[in-house]
């Protein structure tokens, strides 16, 4: 029996033309988005925000304590709320083709570059505020979300006023405010207007980051916070009481929760919030005090921000904590990244 297409020749040789149009048009489609696609990629940068951890050898008389005459490699000890970290000689595993090596180390939460949990301040009954995290069920570091720990960046730099501020001595800090001041009445650190300055970029789940300039003195003055340098006696850029008090008030007008604030500086607070009004703490640590019953984060000692300026001003950036995510922690070590799109 003979079988007859319904098509005429004509029609089936017009048909496969135009299916092969068809696949053409979609192929050129295909492998453009392709191409978009991979450009888009090839246009992300990637700043590494962390500086390194200085590492120790174990002190002969108190293994829990450091060495400092035995540094790991080129470390040098840091200012910090803690002894230098330890690492212990690494255990060897052999195997018929080699051996692993590994070692342990002993460091506190908030040394170096470093992230903190809501839980890591417990306010008393005066510093609580209306609608405050009760103390019970602010977040531990394991409790933290991909959303808090990540975010588009609000850029603050305030970094040439402090570079002023430091020609006054030479480019080189002094804990005497009559040489350089970084108090929260001088204009070289962050203040109420900077936060107004940003007041249409805040929104829920960024993170305000605020280039200081200082990171180029992290390590200076090692660990005595009264020497000239990274802490210089507690004389150091930050947010101030009133930018923080500020941000605050934007977000409540707003209605909006940030994720957290993050500096290139000891304590993101500025020095004279750390110190507060007397020797005895009192009135201090008020981004602390007032952002962790927000459940709002805070990222500390942050490095090469002068990177992120430049790439920040080309296109749009995103801050990624890769935090610890260990039960119960008050915050920790992390390797903060800035992912820029350079549009």
């Amino acid at each position: 029996m003979r079988h007859y297409s319904i098509f005429s020749k004509e029609k089936s040789m017009k048909l496969r033309q135009n299916g092969c149009t068809i696949f053409a048009a979609t192929s050129i489609v295909f492998f453009a988005l392709m191409a978009s696609m991979k450009q888009v990629r090839a246009e992300l940068s990637f700043i590494d925000l962390t500086h390194s951890i200085p590492t120790f050898k174990p002190s002969v008389t108190d293994p829990t304590k450091p060495d400092l005459s035995k540094p790991i490699a080129n470390s040098k000890p840091i200012a910090g709320f803690y002894h230098q970290a330890v690492l212990y000689p690494a255990d060897i595993w052999p195997t018929n083709e080699g051996e692993f090596a590994s070692a342990a180390v002993l460091i506190q939460e908030h040394n170096g570059t470093s992230f903190n949990s809501p839980n890591h301040y417990i306010n008393n009954a005066q510093s609580l505020e209306p609608g405050a995290v009760p103390q019970k069920e602010r977040k531990a570091s394991e409790a933290l979300t991909i959303n808090q720990l990540t975010g588009k960046i609000v850029l603050i730099d305030v970094s040439a006023r402090v570079r002023q501020e430091l020609s006054k001595n030479g480019g080189m800090p002094h804990p005497d405010t009559s040489i350089t001041d970084f108090s929260d009445n001088s204009n070289a650190t962050v203040r109420a207007k900077d936060i107004e300055a940003i007041a249409d970029q805040i929104e829920d789940g960024v993170w305000i980051v605020a280039h200081l300039g200082w990171s180029q003195l992290y390590g200076m003055g090692g660990e005595d916070w009264n020497a000239p340098g990274y802490v210089n006696g507690l004389n150091h850029p930050g947010f101030t009481r009133e930018a923080i008090d500020k941000l605050i008030e934007i977000m409540e007008i707003k209605g909006v929760k940030i994720s957290g604030i993050a500096a290139d500086s000891l304590s993101t607070d500025s020095g004279e919030g750390v110190n507060g009004s007397d020797n005895k703490w009192s009135d201090s640590w008020p981004a602390h005090v007032r952002l962790y019953q927000r459940d709002i984060l805070i990222v500390e000692n942050l490095a090469n921000l002068d990177t992120l300026v430049t790439i920040h001003q080309r296109g749009k950036c995103s801050l990624v904590v890769s935090a610890l995510k260990h039960v119960g922690g008050t915050g920790g070590p992390a390797r903060v990244i800035a992912v820029c799109n350079n549009e």
